[in-house]
């Protein structure tokens, strides 16, 4: 946790008990919590905290660039993770709703193509796949 209360300071935010609450539910509460699941979370501690406190720690946290924002394309919303590890992509189930891993990134080579045609310089990129689980397939 102290590496991102770290990179809060270092941008000149405020470390608040809600803020904590919120970086300290992601480590914790179900992998790729939403939104209402990470104010569920934080409830337990924080009886009194809003549901809108919760998406702008979120967001900001993923302006940050300490917080990944995974667009699940579905009624439950988006989800979200602490980037602890390094960079990685997802596979979302349609069906069920499970999200893997895929630590393998095919884009970093078209990323430096990109960035040179275009004169941009790349500071991230993300790639989602969408399919069946094992357990959903048809």
């Amino acid at each position: 946790m102290n590496n991102f209360i770290d990179i809060l300071r270092n941008k000149g935010y405020k470390i608040t008990p809600q803020r904590r609450a919120v970086i300290n539910a992601l480590l914790e509460c179900e992998s790729f919590p939403s939104a209402h699941q990470v104010l569920e979370c934080v409830r337990k501690t924080h009886p009194d905290i809003s549901l809108d406190t919760i998406y702008r720690n979120l967001n900001l946290l993923v302006e940050l660039g300490t917080v990944n924002e995974i667009t699940k394309g579905s009624s439950e919303g988006n989800r979200y993770e602490l980037l602890t590890e390094g960079h990685h992509h997802h596979i979302i189930c349609i069906k069920c709703g499970k999200i893997v891993c895929v630590d393998v990134c095919p884009l970093q080579q078209m990323e430096n193509l990109i960035a040179t045609q275009s004169g941009f310089q790349i500071i991230s990129h993300s790639l989602e796949f969408y399919g069946y689980c094992s357990e959903c397939k048809v």
